[in-house]
């Protein structure tokens, strides 16, 4: 039950927010490149945290989901690698 206009406003964003669907294996692009150059990212565990492996590299890394959730800007057509 909402009880005030704050809590209305919140939920009002978080329908509005736009959701995307990751499973594993995806390959997803990022706002900032990795040190080694490549923004593609394979995703290899999903959860509270998000596992992502450098496509050009191979190193990995682990986030936090909020934190994954505001880097990947793209998920990639598997065709378009």
């Amino acid at each position: 039950m909402i009880k005030n206009m704050r809590q209305m406003k919140s939920v009002s964003s978080l329908s509005e927010r736009k959701v995307m669907d990751y499973n594993l294996g995806d390959v997803v692009r990022t706002k900032k490149q990795h040190p080694c150059g490549s923004k593609l990212w394979e995703i290899t565990r999903i959860g509270v945290d998000f596992k992502l492996k450098c496509q050009g590299c191979g190193h990995v890394v682990m986030l936090p989901r909020e934190k994954a959730l505001k880097v990947i800007t793209k998920k990639m057509n598997p065709r378009a690698i």
